[in-house]
C-alpha cells in the first residue's frame, strides 16, 4: 500500500499538470492543492475502496461538496485505478468528461455532482439517514469548504443531521481560511466553526490538515453515537510558494514559467 505522504506528493504533481494542462481554461488550483493531504488519506486507510468499485449497496460514500477541488478528487482516483491517465488528461478539454466540477458516475467513483455550494452536506444527511435505517454498516463522509460554510443549508443539514443521531455521518471541514474572493475573517467572520459544530450536537475534532498522520487517527470512525466533524486546519495552495494564502489562485491559469517555478517545489513539500 503506498504511503500517505508519497501519495500526496503524487497526486499533488498530477493536480500540478492537469491545471498546466488546461490551458487557458485554467483550475481551481488553490482549493485543489488544499485537500490533497486529506484526499491521500482518505482513499488511502479509510474508505472501503473494494465495496466502492463493485458499486456495492453497502459501499462506504465520499461525496466532495467542495466542489470547486474536483481536480484533486481525479487525481486520487487516478491515482487508485479510478480512472485512467487518459480520462484525466482530458480535463477542461472540450468535449471531456472530466471538468471543473465532477458529475455523479459510480463507475468511475464519483459519487456525487458537484456545483451548487451547500448541496453535498444535505445529499449527505439523506444518504447516512437511509442507511441507518435500514441497518447498513458503511460510512457517509463529505467533504465541505469553510467558505462553502457560509451558506445556511449547511447548518440545516448539520441540525438534521444531529437530530436523527447520524452517528455513520462524518463531516470534513477543509478550513483553510480563505473563500474565491479573500479571506474569510475579513468577508464572513465565523469564528470558530468547531464550536458552531460542537453546538449542534456533533463529536468536533481539530487537526492540522496537512498531517497525514493525524489525519489518518482522527478520521476513524466514532463510536460516540454522534455524528462527526473534523475541522481540518489547511493552507490554500498548499504546496506550492507562489500560490499558498493567495486568492489569485482560487481558479488561474498556469503558464510554462509558473509550471517550470512550482515542479521543484513539489519535490520539497
Amino acid at each position: 500500500m503506498i504511503d500517505h505522504v508519497t501519495a500526496a506528493r503524487a497526486i499533488r504533481r498530477r493536480v500540478l499538470e492537469l491545471g498546466f494542462t488546461a490551458g487557458k481554461n485554467g483550475a481551481h488550483l488553490g482549493s485543489g492543492l488544499s485537500v490533497v493531504d486529506i484526499l491521500a488519506v482518505m482513499y488511502g486507510d479509510v474508505l472501503d475502496l473494494q465495496k466502492i468499485r463493485r458499486r456495492s449497496i453497502d459501499r462506504d460514500r465520499f461525496l466532495l461538496s467542495k466542489g470547486h477541488a474536483a481536480i484533486a478528487l481525479y487525481a486520487t482516483l487516478e491515482l487508485h485505478g479510478f480512472l485512467s491517465t487518459e480520462e484525466t488528461s482530458t480535463f477542461e478539454a472540450n468535449g471531456t468528461s472530466f471538468y471543473a466540477h465532477a458529475h455523479r458516475d459510480l463507475a468511475k467513483g464519483i459519487e456525487f455532482s458537484g456545483g451548487s455550494l451547500g448541496l453535498g452536506l444535505s445529499y449527505a444527511v439523506g444518504v447516512a439517514l437511509a442507511c441507518k435505517r435500514v441497518g447498513r454498516e458503511n460510512r457517509v463522509v463529505v467533504l465541505v469548504g469553510d467558505g462553502e460554510c457560509d451558506e445556511g443549508l449547511i447548518w440545516e443539514a448539520t441540525m438534521a443531521a444531529a437530530n436523527f443521531q447520524l452517528d455513520n455521518l462524518s463531516v470534513l471541514v477543509d478550513c483553510n481560511g480563505m473563500q474565491s474572493d479573500g479571506n474569510k475573517s475579513e468577508i464572513m467572520n465565523q469564528f470558530s466553526i468547531a464550536d458552531k459544530f460542537r453546538a449542534f450536537g456533533f463529536e468536533t475534532n481539530e487537526v492540522d490538515g496537512h498531517d497525514t498522520t493525524a489525519l489518518s487517527r482522527t478520521l476513524r470512525r466514532s463510536d460516540s453515537g454522534r455524528p462527526q466533524a473534523i475541522i481540518a486546519r489547511t493552507i490554500k495552495g498548499k504546496g506550492i510558494s507562489f500560490m499558498e494564502g493567495n486568492p489569485d489562485w482560487h481558479h488561474g491559469v498556469l503558464s510554462e514559467a509558473l509550471y517550470q517555478k512550482a515542479l521543484p517545489e513539489l519535490q520539497e513539500t
